[in-house]
């Protein structure tokens, strides 16, 4: 078998108690052609004992101030020599298999992206819940929905040539706005039923705590590639938030999730009069 060499970059930043899984995640692979860089932030905590002890396996690795997560990511992939690249974050981790099985489905010689399916993990609770991307991406519009999950996604240089780097302006979706540009950039999206990675949601989770900010960055998104329409659906939509996420639990709890869209367009005529069912659907999922 051919092994394409694999560069995965894990940022990282003041999240010690994780990281160690993590690596072990990326090295326990057993990936023959592995390239893996850490790009610190200059964490205070035991992150660089953590990385010390495993830094006979990394190509490279820094611990520094940076300009933050995008920054850091886009450091490591400069350095970067793989004909397949990814980034793990510090809190989430591989599944077994994961290199080997995208080795054998992206061609290095194409401008190629692809994404399998995550578990979600509740670091504090009894709570895990899996992914159905292949749907997703045959249901969902990018430009309004994040369907992608980032951690189990993989692409090829080729692909990264044609994309650029990721926007260091952005610090909560740039992963979407980048995935948007790769459908900009015609690369081929291909979606895998496969589980690829894990997913950890914790008390410090960035997208947990990112409240107001996190919103309004996304609200900018919106406006770039969708147009004003849509990111003023959004920005209502934030306006509403805590009604809208209320019954979309409700809806989880009894299995409507998937009818979510057209339920709440129903029970919400003036704030998602003139938009299709499955727009409302799209945007919802973002809050």
């Amino acid at each position: 078998m051919n092994y394409p060499r694999i560069t995965v970059v894990t940022p990282s930043y003041n999240q010690g108690q994780f990281l160690e899984e993590t690596i072990l995640s990326v090295i326990g692979q057993q990936y023959p052609n592995l390239e893996y860089i850490i790009i610190d932030g200059g964490s205070t905590d035991n992150s660089v004992d953590v990385i010390k002890k495993y830094e006979s396996k990394l190509a490279y690795w820094v611990s520094e101030a940076d300009r933050g997560q995008a920054h850091a990511i886009n450091k490591g992939f400069e350095r970067a020599t793989g004909d397949i690249l990814a980034w793990l974050n510090s809190d989430d981790f591989y599944l077994p298999s994961t290199l080997a099985f995208v080795a054998a489905r992206l061609n290095p010689a194409q401008s190629e992206l692809l994404f399998g399916n995550c578990l979600h993990i509740f670091q504090d609770r009894a709570l895990v819940y899996g992914s159905n991307v292949r749907r997703e991406h045959e249901q969902r519009n990018l430009l309004l929905a994040d369907y992608i999950i980032q951690p189990s996604a993989f692409w090829t240089r080729a692909a990264m040539q044609k994309i650029g780097p990721l926007d260091q302006t952005l610090h909560f979706g740039f992963d979407w706005e980048w995935f948007i540009r790769s459908l900009q950039a015609e690369a081929k999206l291909a979606a895998e039923d496969k589980y690829l990675s894990v997913y950890r949601i914790h008390r410090d989770h960035k997208t947990g705590v990112g409240g107001e900010r996190r919103l309004k960055e996304l609200a900018t998104i919106y406006e770039k590639y969708a147009g004003v329409r849509y990111e003023e659906l959004f920005l209502r939509c934030c306006a509403q938030r805590a009604r809208i996420l209320f019954f979309r639990e409700k809806f989880r709890l009894v299995r409507l999730n998937r009818l979510e869209g057209p339920l709440l367009k129903t029970m919400f005529p003036f704030l998602f009069g003139g938009f299709t069912a499955s727009e409302v659907g799209d945007v919802i999922s973002m809050l």
